[in-house]
């Protein structure tokens, strides 16, 4: 596996939360601690072109493909709905006080992960909130959707992970193996498995189809490890973590083959929060607290 650094997108004046898909094959929006949410296009090199100012830190975005609408989570604001053809904010809907830090659309419904240990499920086209889940006492970090097996999963500051019927949205199972704050959870592109992540610095595998048996624990990374996220053909995943480095696995052995940091490849300075594994040119986009986006061409 051969991995060279491209291209780095400045544009940001704080830290870069995350990154997501913006459907088009070849771009993607980021948006952190400035509030500023931008749309950048892999084949213009930074670029950057600034879609909307929330005003506040944006831990969470979601684009719905279908209604080409960008789906903006202002911490501690709510939701703004942008309308990406107009680049005009159609919709506002303040649903909670505190923090957002996950939007997952699935079905006509967005489930959104918020500071409160709730999570809000918002119908897509009413933009009302339809149901509240109170999971913890405290944040909900993430949220993955298995469309495979008709569940999604939820990772929360209480180090728990609690499994869901995606269809009437009751609560199937609860697992509590981490140490820690569970930061992320990501099922395979194949539906299999799950992958959980966090503070305590690793990386658990659950099988799906087996009731969530443990399949592998993986001592990740030296510090939190915040993200993961797989290439495109699914053979590969890329972890991020406070350490500052960036690691590709293999996802079929889960052996690690690659190790992207400062002293190898010119990696980020400071913690990398958000991966994105594109289908352009197998491109992983990398997003930091340095206010940097980073831009990796994998060979495999």
């Amino acid at each position: 596996m051969n991995i060279r650094k491209i291209d780095t997108f400045s544009g940001h004046r704080d830290s870069v939360y995350t990154i997501i898909s913006d459907g088009t094959g070849h771009g993607f929006y980021s948006s952190g601690g400035d509030g500023f949410v931008i749309q950048w296009d892999q084949q213009k090199p930074d670029l950057g072109k600034l879609v909307a100012r929330a005003g506040v830190s944006v831990y969470a975005l979601a684009f719905d493909r279908e209604n080409q609408m960008l789906w903006i989570g202002q911490n501690f604001e709510g939701i703004q709905l942008l309308d990406v053809s107009n680049g005009i904010i159609q919709n506002t809907t303040r649903i909670t006080t505190s923090a957002i830090f996950d939007i997952q659309l699935y079905h006509g419904k967005a489930l959104v992960a918020l500071g409160d240990g709730v999570i809000a499920i918002m119908d897509i086209e009413s933009f009302a909130v339809q149901k509240h889940i109170k999971v913890s006492d405290k944040s909900i970090r993430s949220i993955s959707v298995n469309p495979s097996s008709s569940e999604f999963s939820s990772g929360d500051s209480s180090h728990r992970i609690h499994i869901f019927d995606a269809d009437d949205f009751s609560l199937k199972k609860t697992i509590q193996s981490h140490t820690n704050s569970v930061f992320s959870v990501q099922y395979s592109p194949d539906g299999r498995f799950l992958f959980t992540m966090g503070r305590d610095a690793s990386v658990k595998i659950w099988d799906v189809f087996n009731n969530y048996n443990p399949v592998k624990d993986l001592a990740a990374h030296m510090y939190a490890v915040n993200h993961l996220s797989f290439s495109p053909d699914g053979r590969y995943f890329a972890t991020c973590s406070m350490d500052k480095s960036i690691k590709l696995w293999d996802a079929s052995t889960f052996q690690l083959k690659k190790i992207i940091d400062r002293s190898r490849l010119a990696g980020h300075g400071t913690s990398v929060n958000k991966l994105l594994w594109t289908d352009y040119e197998n491109q992983l986009i990398s997003c930091s607290d340095d206010r940097m986006i980073s831009v990796w061409e994998v060979l495999a």
